[in-house]
């Protein structure tokens, strides 16, 4: 088999293990996303506490990464300490090595059984839970099978005459290989991947077990500076806990580099095989960094918030104050079509704008600032202008000769708008309200009633973005999508109303005292996912999949 297509072969089976992590990921946060941040936050309060939670949910999630973005965003918020944020971080990162512990095992009797149960659960119900919990078993099957075929890519390499000749030079240059590792690891975007794609070379004898433990050195390093490389342009607040997470496990990997190649110390205690070294030497490397900065966690984040403040540019007054560019080219009135496109693209803006707003609005209910809810609703005022602005420049776009199509796009772009000022106000002049309500009288949810509100607010935000590509793509399967969603969030408001009802007659004091802002928390909610999926109608009108006011059976 000649180089190239081995290379081939081996790039496809790289590639799929990076879509499977992805797709594992993607599915535990759709479907335990909130729930987990929920937990989170709940247990950093303390370090052991952080720790464990931060480990849990990397293995949840199967990407420390994830965890750290996570985190840092938390301790940006000032939900949770800079010190105890970082401990979190540190217990994900060995809980993503247990990762890597548990898939060196042969698990490949899993791989038929998670396609089948997969794919069933994900094409025979709707029902989103359901479809996520499909999704995470489709890439855990897909995971182990891309290692299957890394070791079939990799086969033919253990006979290639050049083989020895690479090896050879990255043994006899080791820095040259961490640095080589690091970068992959960063290029992968995931550590896990690093180590699985590393296991199954050093498995199939084309990577030694002295090489190996290096490349493991790096693959930490490369791994240490995904967050802070994602965060560089964030608040300062929110960077520091990446950037303290590197300063520890990048000094850590170089200090460990250097001992093994100044003491060379037999690796036979860490595994009888290549790949148990490996991953023992990953699970070793970030236990040690644990333990080594939990004593010096203190020191550590002011160090980190020195070299934070010291790479951040002073804001400029002027700076402050940023700009409403607008999209509305007066000179395009004449080119509807164009002058269409300029109109889409500034209600796209409003749609970036009342996401923004949705997303703030529930994190105000659980942590209620005043600065915040006047940033807030300063967002409802730019949403007025652009929705006035966008109204005046399509009235004069409706002054020119339009096709049938362009007529329909122009009256489709102006019930968007109306639709989302609409929003707009819901949020800031009954949602707001409630805050205001709530952080007055010092009131607080019941676990399961907060939780409640937390899964019909995900569920709400899910279907803003559905409706938002609607609008952009016009595709009818996302429109038809997004009113089978409404139909289902009837019946969870009302499963949630029974539930709120039930508490109340149990005489929970915190139901009781918290019961009109659940329901009306509810209501308001439900009123903005059906505006938003009436943006879906044009597009269901176009395509003959609306009966009446019904969607048309399939």
């Amino acid at each position: 088999m000649s180089g190239s297509v081995v290379l081939l072969n081996l790039a496809g089976a790289v590639a799929l293990l990076l879509f499977a992590t992805r797709l594992v990921k993607t599915g535990v946060e759709r479907a335990y996303g909130d729930v987990l941040r929920r937990r989170l936050r709940g247990t950093m309060d303390r370090p052991l506490p952080a720790v464990l939670a931060g480990g849990a949910l990397a293995i949840a999630l199967q990407s420390s990464t994830a965890v750290t973005l996570l985190v840092a965003s938390f301790a940006g918020a000032g939900i949770v300490s800079g010190i105890a944020g970082q401990l979190a971080v540190r217990g994900a990162e060995v809980g993503s090595a247990l990762v890597v512990k548990l898939l060196s095992f042969d698990l490949s009797l899993l791989v038929p059984v998670c396609l089948v149960a997969g794919t069933t659960m994900f094409m025979a119900t709707e029902r989103r839970d359901w479809r996520q919990i499909g999704r995470i078993l489709i890439g855990v099957a897909l995971l182990l099978l891309s290692l299957e075929m890394v070791g079939q890519a990799t086969e033919p390499l253990k006979g290639s005459a050049a083989l020895p000749a690479v090896v050879g030079y990255f043994a006899g240059d080791p820095f040259t290989a961490y640095l080589l590792a690091a970068f992959v690891t960063w290029l992968f975007q995931s550590s896990i991947a690093a180590i699985l794609l590393l296991m199954t070379l050093a498995g199939r004898g084309v990577v030694p077990s002295e090489l190996a433990v290096v490349l493991v050195l790096g693959v930490n390093l490369g791994s240490s500076l995904i967050a802070p490389l994602l965060t560089r342009a964030a608040a300062p607040a929110v960077r520091a806990v990446p950037i303290g997470n590197l300063m520890m496990r990048g000094a850590g990997s170089l200090i460990m580099l250097a001992l093994y190649l100044g003491f060379h110390p037999p690796l036979g205690w860490l595994g009888a095989s290549v790949v148990d070294q490996i991953v023992h030497t990953h699970i070793l490397f970030n236990v040690v960094v644990l333990l080594a900065g939990v004593p010096i966690s203190r020191p550590l984040y002011r160090a980190s918030e020195a070299i934070v403040a010291m790479t951040t540019a002073p804001a400029e007054p002027q700076a402050l104050e940023s700009a409403e560019l607008s999209a509305l080219d007066e000179k395009a009135l004449d080119k509807p079509s164009l002058a269409l496109a300029n109109a889409t693209r500034e209600v796209v803006r409003i749609c970036e704008t009342i996401e923004i707003m949705l997303k703030t609005v529930m994190e105000l209910y659980e942590t209620p600032d005043e600065a915040r809810i006047k940033a807030l609703a300063a967002l409802d005022d730019r949403v007025d202008r652009r929705h006035a602005a966008i109204k005046l420049y399509l009235a004069r776009v409706n002054q020119h000769a339009l096709s049938e199509s362009e007529a329909l796009r122009c009256q489709e772009l102006i019930g968007a708008c109306v639709k989302l000022e609409q929003v707009g106000d819901i949020i800031v002049r009954n949602m707001l309200v409630h805050v205001r309500k709530k952080m007055e009288r010092n009131l607080s949810f019941t676990d399961a009633g907060w939780a409640e509100l937390c899964a019909f607010h995900q569920s709400v935000l899910a279907n803003a973005r559905l409706a938002f590509n609607v609008l952009v793509s016009r595709d009818a399967a996302t429109a038809r999508q997004l009113v089978q969603e409404k139909d289902r969030l009837r019946d969870v408001e009302r499963q949630s109303s029974a539930s709120h009802f039930s508490r109340l007659g149990e005489g929970t004091a915190r139901s009781v005292e918290t019961s009109s802002i659940h329901l009306d928390t509810i209501r308001d909610l439900k009123q903005i996912n059906s505006l938003l999926a009436e943006m879906a109608y044009p597009v269901l009108e176009e395509h003959g999949l609306l009966r009446g006011s019904r969607l048309q059976s399939a």
